[in-house]
């Protein structure tokens, strides 16, 4: 059984040029998604799986991350005075959510650099990496059980999702083998964005990862690749090329709902299945969209 794993990473300092103008002053992870920041949702996800130790690798003009994640007295007092405990509640939960820590990644060179910035904070113990443009429905396991999967084998662990092969060459794809378990699998190698006709399977690498502190001297190593920037494809597929490195590199085949915030359709997209599905918006939303449906 490996190191008991409870801390998290999100890498946050993109530009977010896909969301211009809107990201002209806000970062993209504060766009809403519904009525919550899209990267409360992924703290919320890390803080239901038990990490409670969040790092968040931030860039220039990211100051609202760190302000959404603190206390904001006057509004506070303002909500208590009118008694509207309902709000009051919903600010207090994003400030006491978990234990929040910032570093600025400084030059832009890719994720596998940005997770290496996290090296000093995460010391020599495994850590989760979840990146904001993917949310995971909270009704839906993931990030537990990949924690549970990499404590058990004390190995790295990806998220994979079957897509269609016309859409490969958006993600970086495993190689995979079987193992006793239906959800898990061996990955044996990893291709960043290949082509239909290049790649080695449907089973893409979603932005969820548990890593072994190994993986920090990988990185140090790990020329740029594609964009000329540093990518973790690379840096995994050393890891699994190289089993006696840090007990190779294993999948979680996801089944459940996901929600990419990565381009502005599938954005618009997300806030419209996760609206549908609220208690308290759902009920007139649904009709309304088969209304609106009849008449395009």
């Amino acid at each position: 059984m490996g190191t008991k794993i409870t801390k998290a990473v999100i890498p946050a300092a993109g530009l977010g040029t896909r969301f211009l103008p809107a990201t002209k002053a806000l970062p993209k992870e504060m766009l809403p998604v519904v009525d919550k920041p899209a990267i409360q949702y992924v703290v919320e996800e890390a803080v239901k799986a038990g990490l409670d130790d969040i790092l968040v690798v931030t860039g220039r003009n990211k100051h609202a991350l760190a302000n959404h994640f603190d206390r904001v007295t006057e509004l506070e007092a303002t909500l208590e005075s009118k008694g509207d405990g309902n709000k009051l509640r919903m600010v207090n939960e994003a400030t006491a959510l978990a234990e929040m820590h910032y570093v600025r990644q400084g030059d832009p060179r890719g994720l596998g650099h940005a997770v290496s910035r996290a090296r000093m904070h995460v010391g020599h113990q495994p850590f989760a990496v979840l990146l904001g443009d993917d949310l995971i429905d909270a009704r839906d396991e993931l990030l537990s059980r990949m924690i549970e999967v990499a404590e058990e084998r004390t190995a790295t662990v990806v998220a994979l999702l079957e897509v269609d092969p016309s859409v490969v060459h958006l993600y970086g794809v495993a190689s995979i083998e079987t193992t006793d378990d239906d959800d898990v699998v061996r990955v044996t190698g990893m291709v960043e964005k290949p082509s239909a006709e290049d790649a080695p399977s449907n089973y893409a690498v979603i932005g969820r990862y548990v890593l072994q502190p190994e993986i920090f001297d990988v990185l140090e190593t790990t020329a740029p690749g594609k964009n000329n920037e540093i990518q973790l494809t690379d840096a995994l597929e050393t890891l699994a090329a190289d089993t006696s490195i840090a007990g190779g590199v294993y999948g979680v085949v996801f089944r459940g709902r996901r929600y990419d915030t990565g381009d502005k359709l599938d954005y618009i997209k997300a806030i419209i299945q996760l609206a549908s599905d609220r208690e308290d918006l759902g009920g007139d939303l649904r009709p309304w969209l088969k209304e609106y449906a009849k008449g395009l």
